[in-house]
C-alpha cells in the first residue's frame, strides 16, 4: 500500500469524504500527516503554499510527512520539500455548474459573495475555482494555447483526478492506483447541504457560468474524459459495477443523513456554514466496540477528526526515566 500522499482538496467537491478516508488510513498506521502550524484546516489559504506553513518543518533539517491533504493553493516546489518524491498526487474536480452553486450557498453571507443576492448577481466576486486551487490565474483568458499548457501541467503534476460525480468510482480507482483494501475507502458523503437550501439554475445561468467558469469547464471536460479512459484500461466497468455495490457498512440508525437539529450526539455535529445547511449522521445504537469505533471514525466531521490527529500527532511526550 502507498503511504505517501499529497491531495489537492479542492473546494466544495466532495473533498472532505476523501479527507475522511485520508485521515482514517493515516491514524490505522500511524502516519504523519503535514498539519498546519498551530492545528486548523487550511495551509495559509488563498495564498500559494510555502513549506514553512507546515508545523515541525525547518528548512535547515527538512522532515518529510506522509500525508498533505489540508486545503491548499498548490505550488509543487514547495510541495516538494515536505513530502517524499515517490508521492502520490491526486486530486477531485466537480462540474463547474453545481460548484459555483455550491459555493454560493456554503459562503453566502461571507467575502466573495457577500453582496450577491442571487447566483446571477455573482459572477464578479467568485470564478474558476478549480483553476486558483490548482495554482493558475483564474482571471486568466481561456485560449485554447493556455488551457493546453494548464491541463499539460495539471497531468504532470497530478497521477490522477478524480471526478465528484462518479464518487464511488472514484474510490474504487483510488484504492487501485493507492493499493489499498476496499475497507480502506468505504465512506458515507461528509459536509452535504440538506437539498432545501440547492437551488434550480435555469439554462441560461448554467451557460452563463460555464462561460463564466470558462478554465474550470475545460480542466473538468477533459479530466471528465480521462477518467473514463483510465478506467476502461484499467479496471472495466462490469468489475467496476462489482466493486462499487460492495463497500457499503451498517453503521447508521435510520435511514442516512438527518438534519443538524436531529444529531444526537454533538461531537458529530458538522460545522454549519453560510447558508447551507449541512447534514449528519447518528451512529446505531448497540454496535459491539470494534463496529462502534470504525463507524464513528467514518462519520466524524473533518475539522473535529484534524484536530483529534492534529493533537495526537503532536502531544507531548512524557520525559523518559534515566
Amino acid at each position: 500500500p502507498k503511504t505517501d500522499i499529497v491531495f489537492l482538496k479542492v473546494h466544495k467537491s466532495a473533498s472532505s469524504t476523501v479527507i475522511n478516508v485520508l485521515f482514517r488510513f493515516g491514524e490505522t498506521h500511524n502516519l504523519t500527516f503535514a498539519f498546519p502550524i498551530g492545528g486548523g484546516n487550511q495551509l495559509s489559504y488563498p495564498h500559494h503554499f510555502f513549506a514553512r506553513f507546515v508545523q515541525g518543518f525547518s528548512p535547515r533539517s527538512p522532515r518529510r510527512f506522509n500525508i498533505l491533504c489540508h486545503h491548499m493553493r498548490f505550488l509543487q516546489p514547495e510541495v516538494q520539500k515536505v513530502v517524499s518524491s515517490s508521492a502520490v498526487y491526486f486530486s477531485i474536480l466537480r462540474n463547474p455548474v453545481q460548484l459555483m452553486e455550491s459555493s454560493f450557498m456554503y459562503y453566502k453571507g461571507t467575502s466573495a459573495f457577500s453582496r450577491a443576492r442571487s447566483l446571477e448577481d455573482d459572477s464578479h466576486y467568485a470564478k474558476n475555482l478549480m483553476t486558483f486551487d490548482f495554482g493558475f490565474n483564474p482571471n486568466g483568458e481561456a485560449s485554447a494555447k493556455r488551457v493546453q499548457l494548464m491541463l499539460k501541467a495539471i497531468e504532470a503534476s497530478f497521477d490522477l483526478l478524480l471526478i465528484s460525480e462518479y464518487f464511488d468510482e472514484s474510490m474504487v480507482l483510488l484504492k487501485e492506483i493507492l493499493c489499498w483494501d476496499l475497507d480502506s475507502v468505504v465512506s458515507f458523503p461528509l459536509n452535504i447541504r440538506d437539498s432545501s437550501t440547492k437551488s434550480h439554475l435555469s439554462d441560461t445561468i448554467v451557460e452563463k457560468i460555464k462561460d463564466w467558469n470558462r478554465l474550470d469547464w475545460e480542466i473538468y471536460i477533459y479530466f471528465n474524459r480521462t477518467f473514463w479512459e483510465r478506467i476502461d484500461r484499467d479496471i472495466g466497468r462490469e468489475r467496476m459495477q462489482r466493486e462499487v455495490l460492495g463497500g457499503r457498512r451498517t453503521c447508521l440508525q435510520g435511514t442516512g443523513s438527518v438534519a443538524p437539529r436531529d444529531i444526537k450526539d454533538s461531537s458529530l455535529q458538522p460545522l454549519q456554514h453560510g447558508n447551507a445547511k449541512i447534514l449528519g449522521y447518528n451512529l446505531k445504537q448497540g454496535l459491539d466496540k470494534e463496529m462502534e469505533h470504525m463507524c464513528r471514525r467514518l462519520v466524524t466531521p473533518e475539522l473535529q477528526y484534524s484536530s483529534a490527529l492534529y493533537k495526537k500527532q503532536f502531544a507531548r511526550k512524557p520525559p523518559q526515566p534515566p
